[in-house]
């Protein structure tokens, strides 16, 4: 369906249809994957964030390490972290080089989470099916330029 007629508007030109286009189409593929994690009991940002430790292996990570490869670089990830920890699907301690510093691994029951929502991968394959294989990647070109 078109923008114009999602949202019953006009716009001052094709940059600023194509912006308000952009962030309607994240909020709406957003809202459909937060929905499917809510009834895990995460955000996106704690899905995020197991993801990147389960990828990491069994090595504990720091929380800035962790920061740098969030898809969402909101600052508390401290609180992110404490959040996983409080359910038991991450431990942390100090850093043996800097005790200021906490390391972060995923727990057993982290794994097993995570390995119950595979199929989540392919929901979320599912949010782009209106796209061809090289319309996807024609999107992917596109995203990437428009982020420089």
């Amino acid at each position: 369906m078109r923008i114009e007629d999602e949202i019953d508007g006009r716009f001052r030109n094709e940059y600023h249809k194509g912006m308000i286009n952009l962030v309607f189409t994240t909020n709406h593929l957003n809202y459909s994957f937060v929905r499917f994690l809510k009834s895990y009991g995460l955000t996106s940002q704690q899905y995020n964030l197991l993801r990147v430790l389960r990828g990491f292996g069994p090595k504990p990570r720091s929380i800035d390490f962790l920061r740098k490869r969030m898809l969402d670089k909101k600052p508390d990830m401290s609180r992110v972290v404490d959040k996983l920890h409080k359910k038991g699907l991450v431990n942390r301690k100090e850093n043996n080089t800097d005790r200021r510093l906490k390391d972060v691994i995923i727990t057993k029951k982290g794994l097993e989470l995570l390995a119950q929502m595979d199929d989540c991968e392919k929901q979320v394959d599912t949010l782009l099916k209106n796209l061809t294989p090289e319309e996807v990647d024609e999107l992917n070109r596109l995203l990437d330029k428009i982020r420089g």
